[in-house]
């Protein structure tokens, strides 16, 4: 009987290592991921927050999500970068066209990570590792950044084996060595035990995996219920659920937040932000071929007063005007004028667009939907920057803000267990 073969490909520091590639490809001389190095927020304001650091930079304690202006303080010298997700998205797509080649069965677990299914295909490759071996070099070689791999009998065991040690590693953890390699680490590092969980664990004695793989599971339960159920299974490796191709996951929603580097005391400002966050939002639901149902907003003023407020579409949209309008709406419903820091904007319930509902009773915008798919066509091509709104002209602010899939609810190992 086949032995069932699981790989976790993770790019190691992705957003860094594949600017750094890039550049590097581009004749640049400067490695970035041999330096201290952020990729995140606005180089020349310092404004934003850091969503990946350099190996180099870990010297410095500088922790991902942090603000710029701490790890600014820690590392003076720090070389920030702002984000391409453009580039990211080519990247990860190169990096999925390789696995492909090994397995027909290949899920993308987020933009920089992907499990690919083996089982069987050792009679087309032979040994597992020695073709993880091979995956690693080639994305080395062919795409110029690392990746971990770690191999394993199912998605948990493949992916903790991945985190062992990087850069540029493969890792076994099969249920044999659960053990010896994955009981003696400590509690945080086992997937899905966040701070909280974490916290009620030590305060009843469990410090590592191990200690929770061998603790009453009747006593877990009462404490932590089924989450605790699912934590005690994946501390003793167990996890069943299947590797699915790319693209049957169901992304649930698509989101963008944005700390504005100034206080926002004025409408007109406040609906530009929101735009800019619509502009990314709605491109990245046309470029997965989605519509939205629900339309969400949120806002925090400068003195930490948090808000949010949706609303349910009668008819799914893309439309970058229509989100935008209802987004407005929602604000002016909400807002009372206080100063904000920070707004964000989510879409979730969706569906596919393969058959667009037009309103018989509210705007038409389907002239709309034409012109934004000529603007994504032109953007892709020449850059983000190539065409943007005559609003954002001398405002202050980015005519589109945030990313392209690194908000985007990925479903996690547990969604069909």
């Amino acid at each position: 009987m086949a032995k069932n073969y699981v790989f976790h490909i993770d790019a190691n520091s992705a957003y860094l290592s594949w600017e750094a590639s890039f550049r590097l490809q581009q004749g640049d001389s400067l490695d970035l991921r041999t330096v201290p190095a952020v990729v995140g927020g606005d180089p020349s304001t310092r404004h934003g927050i850091v969503l990946t650091k350099s190996i180099p930079a870990k010297k410095f304690n500088i922790q991902t999500g942090e603000t710029l202006y701490s790890a600014c303080q820690k590392c003076p010298g720090l070389i920030i970068v702002p984000p391409n997700y453009t580039l990211y998205r080519q990247c990860s797509d190169a990096m999925v066209e390789i696995l492909q080649e090994y397995s027909p069965v290949v899920q993308r677990f987020s933009v920089d990570e992907c499990f690919l299914d083996f089982s069987g295909m050792e009679l087309c490759f032979k040994d597992p590792i020695k073709t993880a071996y091979e995956i690693k070099d080639r994305i080395r070689n062919e795409l110029g950044f690392t990746v971990n791999i770690g191999v394993s009998t199912n998605k948990l065991l493949a992916k903790m084996a991945g985190e062992l040690k990087k850069p540029d590693m493969v890792h076994t953890i099969f249920p044999q060595e659960v053990p010896a390699k994955m009981w003696p680490l400590p509690i945080e590092e086992l997937f899905m035990v966040g701070r909280a969980t974490s916290k009620k664990l030590r305060s009843r004695g469990i410090r590592t995996i191990g200690e929770l793989a061998n603790f009453d599971l009747k006593l877990i339960k009462l404490f932590l219920k089924s989450h605790g159920v699912l934590i005690w299974n994946y501390a003793n490796g167990l996890d069943y659920s299947p590797v699915r191709k790319g693209g049957s996951f169901a992304v649930k929603g698509m989101g963008n937040s944005t700390t504005i580097p100034f206080d926002v005391e004025d409408r007109r400002n406040a609906h530009l932000v929101m735009l800019s966050l619509v502009e990314s939002v709605s491109a990245r639901l046309r470029q997965a071929n989605l519509l939205a149902r629900l339309v969400s907003i949120s806002f925090r003023t400068n003195e930490f007063y948090s808000c949010s407020h949706q609303r349910k579409l009668f008819n799914a949209t893309d439309c970058t005007d229509e989100i935008w309008e209802i987004a407005c709406n929602l604000f002016d419903e909400l807002w009372d004028n206080q100063p904000l820091r920070h707004m964000g904007l989510r879409v979730s319930e969706l569906c596919q667009n393969d058959f667009y509902q037009t309103s018989l009773f509210g705007k038409n915008f389907a002239k709309r939907r034409k012109v934004d798919n000529t603007i994504d066509i032109i953007r892709d091509k020449f850059g983000s920057s190539a065409i943007f709104r005559s609003a954002f002209l001398y405002s202050g602010l980015h005519s589109i803000t945030g990313g392209v899939i690194e908000n985007e609810d990925y479903p996690m190992m547990t969604s069909l267990l």
